[in-house]
C-alpha cells in the first residue's frame, strides 16, 4: 500500500510527526479519533459532527485522503466517505443523505431538476484532474497503443466476439476480455461520451463500480482491456501496463504533465465535488471544505492525480456561502 508523508507543527504538539494514509481503496470509510496534525492545519476551535460523503470511485481515493488528514486536526468529526459512483453518489445526494458529492463527470441536467424539485442548493468545485487509464495485462506485449478509433472499433457492441486480430491483423487471434466500470460511474459515462460516442458497450464487458475488481481482472488475463482513473494504473503499476493513446497528433501517455497540458486528449478530465449549501452554513461542514481546498492539490497528487494551478477562486466562492 502506497504510503504518504506529511510533517507539521501545531499548537498541541511540538516537533515533526511522521504520518501515513493509504492510497486508493473502493469501500466506504469512516474516519475518526487521531491525535496528530498535517500541514496547512487550523489552529481554531474543535468541533463534533458529522461529514457523509459518496459518490465517484475515482475521486474517493482524494477524498479518503483528506478525511484522513483532517481527523488528525479534528478527532472528534467523523467523516465518511463512500463509493457508489458518480451517479450513485447523485442519488443520495438528491435524497438528502449526503453533505458532498464526488464526480468524475459534471453533473446532468436531470439532476440538476431533480435537486432543484427537492429544493436542494448546491455548489461544484473542481479539486483536480484526471487522464483517464487505458491499461492492458503486463505479459500483453503487442499493444504498443491504440488510435481512438481503434478503441471505438473495440469497445463498441457489434455482435461479434471481438478478437485482438480484429484491430489489428498481425495481432493474436484471441478474443479480447474486456473489463469497464459501471454504468453509475461517471467514469464509464465520459468514457462513453468520448469514446463510444453514446453507442453501447460490448455486451460481453465485466462491468464494475469497484475499480479494483477490474485492476483484478486485467492483471489476471492476458487478453484483457480495462480503463479507470489514473491513480487505480499508479497505484497497480507493477502489474499492469498502460496504453499511450492517439487523439490524432501522434500516441501520448498518460503523465501528470500530458494531463495537466490537455496533451493527453481525449482522455484528460476534470474531477469534481459538489456540496450542499446549506450544509456549508454548519461551521464543521464548512471547516472541513476549508480544509479539503487548501489540501486538495497536495493530497490529490500523493494519490496520483494532477493538482490545479490554483484553489483561490474555490476558496473565495466557498466563504461566500457562509
Amino acid at each position: 500500500m502506497k504510503k504518504f508523508k506529511y510533517i507539521a507543527l501545531t499548537a498541541a504538539i511540538s516537533g515533526a510527526l511522521a504520518l501515513s494514509a493509504c492510497g486508493p481503496q473502493n469501500t466506504g470509510s469512516v474516519t475518526e479519533g487521531n491525535q496528530n496534525s498535517p500541514e496547512h492545519a487550523s489552529e481554531s476551535k474543535q468541533f463534533e459532527g458529522t461529514v457523509n460523503i459518496d459518490g465517484s470511485s475515482t475521486v474517493f481515493p482524494i477524498m479518503e485522503a483528506v478525511a484522513e488528514e483532517y481527523n488528525l486536526v479534528q478527532p472528534d468529526m467523523k467523516v465518511s466517505v463512500a463509493s457508489s459512483g458518480t451517479g450513485g453518489g447523485f442519488k443520495a445526494f438528491i435524497a438528502g443523505e449526503t453533505d458532498i458529492s464526488n464526480a468524475s463527470r459534471p453533473i446532468k441536467d436531470e439532476e440538476k431538476e431533480q435537486l432543484e424539485e427537492a429544493g436542494i442548493e448546491y455548489t461544484e468545485f473542481e479539486i483536480a484532474k484526471d487522464g483517464l487509464s487505458i491499461v492492458v495485462n503486463k505479459d500483453n506485449d503487442w499493444v504498443d497503443s491504440l488510435t481512438v478509433e481503434e478503441l471505438k472499433q473495440m469497445w463498441v457492441e457489434d455482435g461479434t466476439a471481438k478478437k485482438w486480430s480484429d484491430i489489428r491483423e498481425e495481432w493474436p487471434e484471441e478474443e479480447i476480455k474486456f473489463y469497464s466500470p459501471g454504468t453509475d460511474s461517471g467514469t464509464y459515462d465520459y468514457f462513453n461520451e468520448v469514446i463510444l460516442e453514446e453507442q453501447p458497450i460490448v455486451e460481453n464487458a465485466t462491468l464494475s463500480e469497484d475499480d479494483n475488481i477490474l485492476v483484478t481482472g486485467v492483471t489476471g488475463d492476458k487478453n484483457a482491456i480495462g480503463f479507470f482513473g489514473y491513480a487505480y494504473y499508479a497505484e497497480n503499476k507493477e502489474n499492469l501496463k498502460v496504453v499511450p493513446i492517439d487523439g490524432g497528433n501522434g500516441a501520448v501517455e498518460p503523465t501528470n504533465e500530458t494531463v495537466e497540458s490537455g496533451e493527453y486528449s481525449p482522455l484528460s478530465r476534470p474531477l469534481f465535488i459538489y456540496v450542499k449549501n446549506d450544509s456549508v452554513k454548519k461551521e464543521e461542514i464548512y471547516d472541513f471544505m476549508n480544509f479539503t481546498l487548501e489540501n486538495a492539490g497536495e493530497l490529490s497528487e500523493d494519490v496520483g492525480y494532477v493538482k490545479l494551478p490554483s484553489y483561490d477562486d474555490a476558496l473565495s466562492t466557498l466563504e461566500d456561502l457562509k
